[in-house]
């Protein structure tokens, strides 16, 4: 399930039950501990978004032979997402060192977890219907923690499997639902060497909340995915007039005709295929573009970000929609380097076949050849427009004697022309100074018009929440490389996984918002007591991991219970996420 520990954890035998918390035994007494770590603080979130009473609503029925529910072993399993990430097979020992009834568990269900049987839990998630257990959590959670639903952003990602998944290669019925295809497609990890899934979320603009996911075959393409993520939005949320924000893959004729006709509102990014932004980039070289300023961004600490400028040139899309031009002087000095960085990699391509099609061993003797290596060189650096390439046939002569014996003055020799290829290439200075001109410069198309321009740019400039949780998926979950072979049971973690990104995002705001409540500007949670103005759930949790609960008991008659002592800082989060310092881990 997890990388982390995986590849020498699985050389370890697997532990027949779980072992027993430390225990220790000193004239009559015994003492027990067990760990508390953050498990109260999750488990209050998971209580408010009633995971437990929706798991068990959308799940088989359970029947007299279960010796372990499979709510409980899903809930477990997600719990060690959040806190330890631990592999599959290693669960029921990971639990052991906690204090069971706080993930809801007896003593005897500890040692029952294993891999076996969480498996058999994905497979009852994924025979459920997850569709609407996400959308049941996800509509309790809105009206549980009060978030607003006026501005929903979209993204995608993708998953990447190393392995052949042969059996995977196809869609194909398991356990009565239709599962997905890992298969190759457009990586967004760089991967083009690894099979696939597409990852989609959807989450607030209040907080980057996550709301829904949907997990698609490794070579759907995004542009087919938005309408119908867009008709699952509007039944979650009961409304059709929330901004839904996506990046460039929503800007299809097709896509925007639909969300515009069903009284939808979007905003997305004009592509580069389009005509219109050819026109413009135009204007901008012939000097007819003028920009005006709006906006100087600046960071936590004042310090400015960036600069943002928009464009007083009155335009609109073929369709009708409302295009806005913008100039950001951060974007301008990237776009300058990435183009240096895509030159500098195409020069440095195009030297080395220099070099093999001088040398005398050179193998390229077709003009056909020599142009297949050139382009495919530009292509992968990006670099077409802006190196200009000429293949020559450069003839050679070389002479040898006719006959055999000593050269004389009536030798006959023999002329042999031999045709070499050869390469010259140069950057077009002239080209490259054009394109600088519109370095910096992005297109905003929407069908809203009752927004000013600067608040359809800080809209957009809220897309970057959603690369948000998928950093956290892929660093903080780790949810890749993946150790499970069946599909089916992938695309059940995938629920579980979106379910832990729901609960990290829940907790952060939850603090941050109480933070905001009370004037807090900064907690003392970095290294040597630094202020940390945007605590993460991830530092919070950690902060939490060593707490323990002792329990001394005599002839098992008498019983006291010790918590470790909470530090002030600990008491503080506490106090800010509704918790008694108190009656935490008892």
């Amino acid at each position: 399930m997890s990388p982390k520990r995986s590849r020498s954890a699985r050389a370890k035998p697997r532990p027949a039950s779980a072992p027993s918390p430390p225990m220790s035994r000193a004239g009559g007494f015994v003492l027990r501990s067990a760990g508390v770590g953050a498990l109260p603080v999750v488990n209050r979130l998971l209580c408010r978004i009633r995971l437990e009473e929706f798991l068990k609503d959308a799940l088989p029925r359970e029947d007299g032979r279960t010796k372990l529910s499979p709510t409980k072993a899903l809930l477990v399993l997600l719990r060690n997402l959040l806190l330890s990430r631990e592999p599959i097979y290693g669960l029921g020992e990971w639990a052991a060192r906690y204090v069971p009834d706080l993930m809801d568990l007896t003593e005897n269900e500890v040692g029952l977890l294993n891999d076996d049987r969480v498996g058999r839990a994905l497979d009852k998630l994924f025979a459920a219907d997850v569709h609407s257990l996400v959308l049941n959590v996800a509509t309790h959670a809105v009206k549980e923690f009060g978030l607003r639903l006026d501005e929903l952003h979209n993204d995608s990602t993708t998953v990447s499997f190393f392995g052949a998944y042969l059996d995977a290669a196809l869609e194909q019925r398991v356990l009565g639902r239709r599962t997905v295809a890992i298969t190759f497609g457009y990586s967004k990890d760089h991967r083009p060497d690894l099979k696939q899934l597409l990852f989609m979320l959807t989450v607030t603009a209040d907080g980057g909340v996550p709301l829904h996911f949907r997990v698609a075959s490794g070579n759907v393409t995004d542009d087919t995915t938005h309408r119908d993520t867009w008709n699952l939005l509007c039944q979650l949320t009961g409304r059709r007039d929330f901004l839904y924000v996506a990046d460039s893959k929503l800007a299809t004729r097709d896509n925007m005709a639909y969300l515009n006709q069903h009284q939808g509102r979007f905003i997305t990014v004009l592509p580069k295929t389009r005509g219109e932004d050819a026109a413009f980039r135009a204007a901008i070289s012939a000097g007819h573009v003028s920009w005006r300023p709006l906006w100087e961004k600046t960071d936590e600490d004042g310090e400015m970000i960036d600069v943002y400028s928009v464009s007083d040139r009155p335009v609109g899309t073929a369709e009708g929609y409302r295009l806005v031009w913008y100039h950001s002087r951060r974007k301008a000095e990237l776009d300058a380097i990435a183009r240096a960085g895509r030159i500098e990699r195409a020069v440095k391509g195009l030297a080395e076949l220099q070099d093999k099609l001088r040398s005398a061993r050179s193998r390229y003797r077709q003009e056909s050849k020599v142009a297949e290596a050139v382009a495919k060189i530009l292509a992968s650096c990006g670099a077409e427009a802006w190196i200009a390439t000429e293949i020559e046939a450069r003839e050679s002569e070389t002479f040898h004697q006719a006959g055999r014996g000593r050269p004389g003055m009536d030798t006959q020799y023999v002329r042999k022309v031999r045709t070499r290829l050869d390469l010259d290439y140069r950057i077009d200075d002239a080209r490259v100074g054009e394109d600088a001109k519109s370095d910096g410069v992005f297109p905003l198309i929407t069908n809203v018009v009752d927004i000013s321009e600067l608040e359809l740019l800080k809209t957009y400039k809220r897309q970057p929440t959603i690369e948000k949780r998928f950093s956290q998926l892929k660093s903080d979950f780790e949810v890749a490389p993946m150790y499970l072979k069946s599909v089916h049971r992938i695309q059940a973690l995938l629920a579980v996984y979106f379910f832990a990104l729901l609960v990290e995002a829940l907790m952060e705001r939850e603090l941050r918002d109480a933070m905001s409540r009370k004037g807090i500007e900064s907690l003392p949670l970095y290294p040597e007591g630094r202020a940390c103005k945007r605590p993460t759930t991830r530092r919070v949790l950690d902060l939490f991991e060593s707490v323990q609960r002792h329990t001394l008991s005599r002839d098992k008659h008498s019983t006291e219970i010790f918590i470790t002592d909470l530090t002030r800082v600990q008491r503080r989060l506490l106090n800010l996420l509704d918790l008694s310092p108190k009656q935490y881990g008892r």
